[in-house]
């Protein structure tokens, strides 16, 4: 029987590195195109297995599979994560699914996943995100459905052309755990964002990407309540995930073919734009400690009575933002 708990512990040393790469490759084009989720029919039969004996119907794979989130609740939760070969190199066309469960309990699943490109358009493709080689080009996401709070196994089963599997452990998730972060539904934080007029001009004081985004003209706190408004946690040159650059891109993107469907606000992480260890929240900007995070970026889809419509934890793609929009414009 495949030993689950040593692949979760590879998994886990392997994912900084991952995350690090998250979807690696460098971006540019817009012409990449978004692949469907297979179908469920397509993977084993979770039929009261559990996670060991799912794996069974397969032979260990030479692939690591990272989540790009790390907050979940119980019921439905959108699932981003990134395919990787053992020299970090990104797989952009598996056929994956997803299965949880409680240690020894019987799986649910599978969830496929799709793929979502995350290149933009030349014109919106910022020189922070061309320049670097580890920028992320795709993310695949789908929908696990976890019934209860507590800490959930995670397998990933990936079909070859052959229409055998292989399987490869993922990081547990840990479903319900207390934080201060916004939910769908919830008020958002009336924080103050920064403006170019509150730094003279100089956006530089309030934007790590190269060129500065056009994202920086309104103040979250005159806006929330009265209008939708895109609000995205990043910061393009110090991302630890490597998925700053390309999602403020996206947001960009977005905005030039939408923009008078919401105000759009890209949110810095750090104050003075400088990490640091020694100062509380590694020297986080107060908007950020406000929303209660941990990571970046994150996204805010906030609808016109001032609660939040969408969130999501990690990369996400331009289709993405566009259904967000949709709901509240």
């Amino acid at each position: 029987m495949p030993d689950l708990r040593n692949n979760v512990r590879v998994a886990l040393l392997a994912a900084p590195l991952v995350l690090a790469l998250a979807a690696a490759g460098c971006g540019g084009d817009s012409d990449a195109v978004t692949a469907s989720a297979p179908s469920a029919s397509d993977f084993p039969d979770p039929a009261g297995k559990t996670l060991e004996q799912i794996a069974q119907e397969g032979t260990q794979a030479d692939v690591a599979v990272a989540p790009t989130e790390s907050v979940f609740s119980t019921g439905k939760n959108r699932y981003g994560f990134g395919v990787f070969g053992v020299n970090g190199d990104p797989k952009e066309d598996a056929q994956v699914a997803l299965y949880a469960s409680k240690a020894g309990k019987p799986a649910v699943g599978p969830f496929p996943a799709e793929v979502h490109s995350l290149k933009t358009k030349g014109a919106y493709t910022s020189a922070t995100t061309s320049n670097d080689p580890d920028a992320a080009t795709a993310v695949y996401t789908t929908t696990v459905d976890f019934p209860s709070k507590g800490r959930w196994q995670m397998l990933a089963m990936i079909e070859d052309d052959n229409g055998s599997f292989e399987y490869s452990a993922v990081q547990p998730a840990n479903v319900g755990a207390a934080n201060d972060i916004p939910d769908v539904g919830d008020p958002a934080p009336a924080i103050h964002t920064p403006t170019a007029d509150d730094v003279g001009g100089d956006l530089s004081k309030i934007d790590t990407r190269q060129p500065p985004d056009d994202m920086h003209d309104t103040d979250f706190a005159d806006v929330v309540g009265k209008e939708p408004v895109v609000l995205l946690f990043a910061t393009p040159a110090l991302c630890q995930s490597r998925v700053c650059g390309p999602v403020v891109d996206i947001e960009e993107e977005v905005k030039n073919e939408r923009p008078d469907d919401a105000a759009y606000i890209h949110m810095e992480i750090y104050n003075d734009n400088q990490p640091d260890a020694s100062k509380p929240d590694n020297n986080a900007r107060s908007q950020v400690t406000d929303f209660g995070l941990m990571s970046e970026p994150w996204l805010f889809v906030i609808d016109s009575d001032g609660k939040v419509s969408t969130r999501i934890e990690g990369a996400f793609s331009a289709d993405e933002l566009n259904e967000a929009l949709d709901k509240v414009s």
